[in-house]
C-alpha cells in the first residue's frame, strides 16, 4: 500500500468511494465534494496496487487546529490497517499542531478505532460539539 498527497481530482473515483461508505450527502452532491476537495488542507490517499482504497480529508489552518472530515476506507480494503495508516500520515504531516479534532458515528466500533490512534473523546476534556447539519 502507498499513501501519498491526493492531487488529481478524480470525480468518478471518489464518489464510488463515498458511495460505498452511504454517504450520500456529498455522492448527490458532486459539485460539493469538488469544492470541499479544492478548498481542503490536507488530502490524503492510500492506493493498493495502484487502486484507491482510502482517503483522509482535513481542513482548518494546519498550526491551532486540523479538523479530520472525511476518513473512508473502502469496504472491501477495511481491517487491513489502511485507516490507521492514512491517520497516522495526516499526524506526521501535522504533528505540531495544537489541536486535532473530528465528528463521528456514535458506535462502539467508530470509539474503539479513534481510541486505538491515541484519540480521547471530547467530553473526558469536558468539551460539547454543537453543530448545524
Amino acid at each position: 500500500m502507498e499513501i501519498r498527497e491526493y492531487t488529481a481530482y478524480d470525480e468518478a473515483e471518489l464518489l464510488a468511494l463515498y458511495a460505498d461508505a452511504g454517504w450520500t450527502n456529498y455522492t448527490g452532491r458532486p459539485e460539493m465534494l469538488r469544492a470541499a476537495y479544492q478548498n481542503s488542507l490536507c488530502v490524503l490517499a492510500a492506493y493498493e496496487g495502484g487502486r484507491l482504497a482510502g482517503v483522509v480529508r482535513a481542513v482548518g489552518d494546519g498550526a491551532s487546529i486540523v479538523y479530520v472530515q472525511d476518513l473512508l476506507v473502502l469496504t472491501e480494503f477495511q481491517r487491513r490497517g489502511i485507516g490507521t495508516r492514512l491517520m497516522q500520515a495526516l499526524r506526521e504531516r501535522f504533528g505540531g499542531v495544537y489541536q486535532l479534532v473530528l465528528l463521528t458515528d456514535d458506535t462502539e466500533k467508530t470509539a474503539a478505532f479513534y481510541r486505538s490512534l491515541g484519540l480521547t473523546a471530547a467530553e473526558e476534556f469536558g468539551c460539547r460539539a454543537f453543530l448545524r447539519a
